[in-house]
């Protein structure tokens, strides 16, 4: 089978070739990965360079373009290099696959090509499901949480700490459904698998923000053309968790997260 990887990298280039050499294990397929740097230090650009080679290539930026605008530059790339590329994953660097990933997409892809967007069962490094990320909507009283955790810094981070002590009452309870296949509403941000579908409806993902609200806006770019995202539990990836976020201080997450929930809220009014 053949398959692309397209994927971001900021400052952590050794995390970026486990995803790569995890992917490429997959003995008997086509796998070509396109790895975007983002404006990373020079050691960490080099380093990088040295993955390049048969069915490895590396776009290194001189300026950080973010998340899916990073991804974007990868997803035209592989494109126009790789035409007979109809499937894509797309997404972090802080990823591993299993040996039977491709495998497991060959054996269900007829059956998934109507789909134009996959969201697998990804879990992290201590066993937690972060997918089905959303099933069918966010409460209003959860919508009024995030407009006060982006009012201000500090609130934020109280509110944040008030979460950490209150896990029964704030966090969501969609994930523990992770063994039903169906659609939903919002896959996790952290990787998606683009099918024929996908490029039948779109050149590349919609990208208004630097980075965060991803899986809003890749949602609401599938609802404009009457598509939903697609959870499958049976393509399982796991995730090393934010990596490349570790690098930023966090009141520089906190104001991109911020940026992001702005726009986020132009389109997802709490009234009306």
């Amino acid at each position: 089978m053949q398959i692309g990887y397209v994927c971001t990298n900021f400052n952590n280039s050794a995390v970026t070739e486990q995803a790569v050499k995890t992917l490429r294990a997959n003995k008997g397929h086509d796998v070509h990965a396109v790895i975007v740097d983002n404006a990373s230090s020079a050691e960490e650009a080099e380093k990088l360079r040295q993955l390049e080679g048969p069915g490895v290539t590396t776009i290194c930026l001189a300026e950080n373009l973010g998340y899916f605008r990073g991804l974007n530059v990868g997803i035209r790339h592989l494109r126009e290099i790789r035409p007979d590329v109809e499937w894509m994953v797309v997404g972090n660097n802080d990823l591993e696959f299993p040996e039977d990933f491709v495998g497991s997409l060959e054996r269900l892809a007829e059956e998934l090509r109507i789909h134009p967007v996959i969201s697998p069962d990804i879990v992290t490094g201590d066993g937690e499901h972060q997918n089905p990320h959303v099933i069918s909507h966010i409460s209003k009283m959860r919508e009024v949480f995030y407009d006060l955790y982006y009012s201000n810094y500090h609130i934020g981070m109280f509110v944040q700490m008030a979460a950490k002590k209150l896990r029964r009452i704030s966090d969501r309870s969609d994930e523990l459904e992770w063994q039903t296949a169906r659609h939903i509403y919002q896959g996790h941000g952290s990787v998606y698998l683009l099918g024929p579908r996908f490029f039948e409806l779109f050149e590349e993902l919609w990208a208004p923000t630097f980075m965060m609200s991803e899986e809003y806006f890749l949602s609401k770019q599938l609802s404009d053309v009457g598509e939903k995202i697609y959870y499958d539990p049976r393509l399982t990836i796991r995730h090393l968790w934010h990596a490349s976020l570790d690098q930023l201080p966090s009141k520089r997450r906190w104001e991109m997260a911020r940026d992001a929930h702005r726009e986020y809220r132009k389109y997802v009014k709490i009234i009306g």
